[in-house]
């Protein structure tokens, strides 16, 4: 740590805080707003790490990296009312399903053809589907499972936002292309009708302002910290050490979404905005990790891995879609639930004003992202036992 202006635990911790709330407050700017939070704390950790002032390394890192993660994914699923899915009609679940089972194929066939390309390969195919069934926190939760490097984590968020984030901007322009072109209504001609688009107009606002108490804040805070601790002691006594921390992230998963189950836990409100804190505090620390040179040395395969996955995952999910006579507004909710989150669904159904569809996305985001954590690690241990890795 020699060598840099600021290396005490003090210090760092401020700097680590500072970095995130900068990064929520430059979300406001269109710029920052299209490279997310989760970028741009991780590009202004590389920055000051490489610039000399914080070290690429520290036990204050190592403490936030143990607990943060876990954390995030608990506090993230502690909203998932498993009672709502009976909102969801069969052509949603089916694109849903669809979407899940194309990116786990597209992830398994690439992640074997580039795994001798990259390093940490087999991880990095199970992180691509964590990110595109249900976005980056399943990204980031899947790479602690796997005990990737940071310098893995950091190409593999980069590349994600060089492929994923041209996608999602798609996506968002989907509904108006789709809606003035006739040659896409003849080659799609399944969608609903305007009526049924708007419903009964009974739909709270989406970008409502946020309420929540500190009380609120406290028991997810309690709540996760304990599952995390429940589930740590336990994949001690139940895994192996070649397992243990994947082991881990799925037992986080699994006692969230049980305790979500309890009316007085999943009232708890402020959870996504808590959990996403959390997550950053860790990707800060992230970009200090990363020495630019062996970055951008590393992210080209990355990158085209990425683009290999997010591509044929996408032509495989529509033609099964296609065949299934899903109609248009469902696949495309699939598609954005999965490569981002719920709430960006939402948002997807509420500037198309799909006002019936809206509260129906944002489901659909969240069953994604409590799946994701299951097939990613999956898909990443199935690529290492083909390759005998």
């Amino acid at each position: 740590m020699e060598g840099t202006l600021f290396s005490s635990e003090g210090a760092l911790l401020f700097i680590i805080f500072l970095i995130v709330a900068g990064g929520l407050w430059l979300q406001r700017f269109k710029a920052f707003k299209a490279l997310g939070p989760a970028l741009t704390v991780i590009l202004t950790g590389i920055l000051l790490s490489n610039l000399k002032i914080v070290p690429v390394s520290s036990p204050t890192y190592d403490a936030i990296s143990s607990y943060c993660v876990p954390l995030s994914v608990s506090i993230c699923l502690l909203s998932l009312d498993l009672r709502q899915m009976k909102k969801l009609t069969k052509e949603p679940i089916l694109a849903l399903i669809s979407a899940a089972f194309s990116v786990c194929l597209a992830a398994f066939v690439f992640g074997i053809l580039f795994a001798g390309k990259i390093d940490e390969g087999w991880k990095v195919s199970g992180m691509f589907v964590g990110t595109y069934t249900g976005g980056s926190s399943n990204l980031t939760a899947i790479a602690v499972g796997l005990n990737a490097a940071k310098t893995t984590i950091a190409s593999a968020n980069a590349a994600d936002y060089v492929v994923g984030i041209p996608t999602l901007l798609l996506m968002f322009a989907m509904p108006a292309i789709y809606k003035n072109s006739k040659a896409l209504k003849k080659l799609w001609p399944y969608e609903m009708t305007a009526e049924e688009l708007l419903g009964d107009g009974d739909h709270e606002e989406l970008m409502a302002s946020k309420e929540w108490s500190i009380q609120e804040i406290a028991w997810l805070l309690s709540i996760g910290f304990g599952t995390v601790w429940v589930s740590t002691q336990l994949a001690g006594m139940l895994f192996g050490s070649d397992f243990r921390s994947a082991g881990r992230i799925l037992l986080i998963t699994t006692f969230s979404i049980l305790l979500a189950q309890l009316p007085a836990v999943r009232r708890l409100r402020g959870n996504f905005d808590l959990g996403l804190f959390v997550a950053l505090l860790f990707l800060s620390t992230i970009g200090f990790a990363v020495d630019l040179m062996q970055f951008f040395g590393s992210t080209f395969y990355i990158t085209l891995f990425c683009l290999c996955v997010i591509l044929f995952s996408s032509l495989l999910h529509l033609a099964i879609t296609r065949l299934l006579k899903i109609r248009f507004e469902y696949v495309l909710l699939s598609i954005v639930g999965c490569i981002s989150d719920g709430p960006t669904a939402a948002l997807v159904a509420s500037s198309a004003q799909w006002k019936i569809l809206i509260n129906i996305g944002l489901l659909m985001g969240v069953l994604a992202g409590a799946l994701g954590n299951y097939a990613g690690i999956s898909v990443a241990y199935a690529i290492r036992a083909v390759l005998g890795l």
